[in-house]
């Protein structure tokens, strides 16, 4: 009888450490599938997204929506068209900030 319980014992131990620290999911989830290299005018986007990179994505992400038919693009953060927008929505907001407007 103290055999089985020492090896019923055993096997519960062995069974519950097995199981610690297995993380619950492995894959990583991100938006954009595709990126496209393609270059896009300013003028012709409805709204443009910038995703952080983050646990479950190891990349930032740029998601633009077109005005004319709607689509949506995941465009290439590095590309020089993209920084170059970004760019220009950067300079345009510090022009409307009230914090960067001088007092007369």
């Amino acid at each position: 009888m103290d055999q089985r319980a020492i090896l019923l014992f055993c096997l519960i131990l062995l069974t519950l450490s097995g199981t610690k620290g297995i993380p619950l999911s492995r894959t990583t989830r991100c938006t954009c599938i595709e990126i496209s290299d393609r270059p896009v005018n300013p003028r012709s986007l409805e709204k443009l997204e910038m995703i952080p990179a983050s646990p479950s994505c190891p990349r930032a992400e740029i998601i633009a929506t077109m005005k004319k038919n709607g689509e949506k693009r995941c465009l290439n953060p590095d590309s020089k068209n993209v920084k170059n927008i970004l760019k220009a929505i950067s300079k345009e907001r510090s022009k409307r900030s009230p914090r960067n407007q001088r007092e007369v």
